[in-house]
């Protein structure tokens, strides 16, 4: 038997459980007080449930809390706000969910615990009731398996904090029934929330796909490639990510982050691409949690200031300048640099990933090869490799690195093109791909496998990483601006230069390539 993946939009004969039916909520931590929240605005009466003392009155005010917030707003009146207080009720036991028809379990990643709670509720409510589990990483199709009736099971993951965020990942285990998924993604629609669907496989589509986000940083701070600051940095400002991996993974607790990412390599066979990170785990070890320890990668006591990135000094403008003909991916790029330098001739060269020749230097866009193997290549010394930017006609920062064969003067010239520019420039050790290119393709990498096995399709990856985690482009929607033959050849120098299967080309990407199609092009 196999559960394949469907398009949630495509059923237009699904209607959401209606509003006026109640909804049970287990579980009244940050989670399942989101949760009941969104229910109960959407118009349904909530009976929410839980067995520590005090958890369901600090729930209700955090509830209220949160729609005083939102009146302050004006994205809710006040008497909407009241009005959906007034629809969260406290229940004392799980026998007051009984006339739920739709039960969400919002309690401790624990297997056990979980499956106990859904065989008491199972006994409970009646036979077309939908029990669904707010699990992040457990496994829907095992979760199912105690209780007598799996195919009314599914996951539906919400994304902290649940009012606020709109992704919500619907998750078939192997027994689930279709038409329950497309009930509950109405159900989320209806809900004011946008579903994605996936299979039951480790780490679903956002913890799956974002592992090489902060995997492949914590890679290149163990390369000492540079400080988490100045990754960080180069993340936000060249990348056009929200929040860089390290100050991300503070917020979120690097146990949790580090939690999660064990958790997938153990339900993936110890897959080498989620390898866990030996950083992060002397982390956890030191109590060096993040924000709710005081520390992390940073430090958060009162008046303790950030440590700052590391940015190159002031180097005089170059002379001697030929620009190469763009290409889409460095056309912003080159727009700007030309904008700075109007009377810069042009290269009748035509090497795909060269920029530009200042002075006595090369700049090139990162493939994924490192500066000193290009420069050998090419047998040209003085080699500067750029790294990948969102929006280069916006971007402040960039990073770039030099081969050992490169003079210092000719990096110099280098700097101060990029600085004339308008750029904060940040050097780094000669690594393959850099920092945004590296972490980019990884990511478009993960996303590709997760539709080559079928985990989900190419429009719900690219919509879970952009509403789950505020990507700024979907993995696809990279790729695209990327190139398929660009994707492909940074991930196969990164194969070489490592010889790990960690960076193993993905089915998907390697059929792109030699077919000629664009990845969002190519059949799943």
């Amino acid at each position: 038997m196999t559960n394949q993946t469907f398009e949630i939009g495509s059923r237009t004969d699904t209607i959401p459980i209606p509003s006026h039916t109640p909804i049970g909520v287990i579980g009244a931590g940050t989670m399942g007080s989101g949760i009941a929240q969104v229910a109960a605005v959407a118009g349904h009466r909530v009976k929410i449930f839980d067995t520590q003392t005090g958890a369901m009155g600090r729930a209700i005010e955090s509830i209220k809390a949160a729609l005083r917030r939102g009146v302050a707003r004006g994205t809710v009146s006040e008497q909407e706000a009241l009005a959906a207080v007034n629809r969260v009720v406290p229940v004392m036991g799980l026998e007051e969910l009984a006339d739920s028809g739709l039960v969400i379990e919002a309690i401790a990643e624990n297997l056990e615990l979980k499956q106990d709670v859904f065989q008491d509720v199972e006994k409970i409510v009646a036979p077309d009731c939908i029990l669904a589990t707010n699990t992040s990483s457990l496994s829907i199709t095992e979760l199912a398996t105690a209780l007598d009736r799996p195919e009314r099971f599914v996951g539906m993951h919400f994304f902290n904090p649940a009012p606020l965020m709109e992704l919500t990942e619907i998750v078939s285990g192997l027994a689930t029934d279709p038409q329950i998924i497309a009930t509950v993604a109405a159900t989320a629609k209806a809900w004011n929330k946008t579903p994605v669907h996936a299979r039951s496989t480790p780490g679903f589509i956002v913890n799956r796909v974002a592992r090489p986000f902060y995997a492949e940083a914590l890679r290149l701070l163990s390369e000492r490639a540079a400080d988490p600051a100045t990754i960080d940095e180069l993340v936000r400002e060249s990348g056009g990510f929200r929040m860089g991996p390290f100050e991300l993974m503070d917020l979120v607790g690097n146990d949790i982050n580090f939690a999660v990412t064990q958790s997938v390599f153990r339900a993936s066979f110890f897959d080498p691409r989620f390898t866990p990170s030996l950083i992060q785990q002397e982390m956890v070890q030191a109590g060096f949690l993040g924000r709710k320890s005081g520390r992390g990668f940073y430090r958060y006591a009162p008046g303790v200031n950030q440590p700052l990135p590391a940015f190159e000094p002031p180097a005089p403008s170059p002379e001697k300048i030929s620009f190469a003909e763009p290409r889409p991916v460095t056309e912003a790029l080159l727009g700007r640099l030309q904008n700075a330098f109007p009377h810069a001739s042009r290269s009748s060269r035509t090497d795909a990933a060269k920029l530009a020749q200042v002075n006595d230097a090369v700049l090139w866009l990162t493939d994924g090869r490192t500066a000193s193997r290009v420069a050998h290549e090419l047998g040209t010394p003085n080699v500067v490799l750029i790294d990948l930017a969102h929006d280069y006609g916006k971007a402040r920062t960039l990073a770039i690195s030099h081969s050992d064969q490169c003079s210092e003067r000719a990096y110099r010239s280098i700097v101060g093109l990029l600085q004339t520019a308008g750029f904060n420039v940040m050097r780094l050790k000669d690594l393959p791909a850099l920092v945004v290119m590296r972490i980019v393709t990884m990511v478009i990498n993960e996303a590709a496998d997760a539709v080559h096995y079928g985990v989900s399709n190419k429009c719900d990856v690219d919509l879970a990483m952009r509403k789950g985690l505020n990507y700024p482009a979907g993995p696809f929607g990279w790729a695209t601006r990327l190139g398929t033959t660009t994707v492909y050849q940074v991930l196969q120098n990164l194969a070489t230069c490592y010889g790990e299967d960690r960076y193993r080309t993905s089915p998907l990407i390697e059929r792109s390539f030699w077919s000629g199609r664009r990845l969002d092009e190519a059949t799943d």
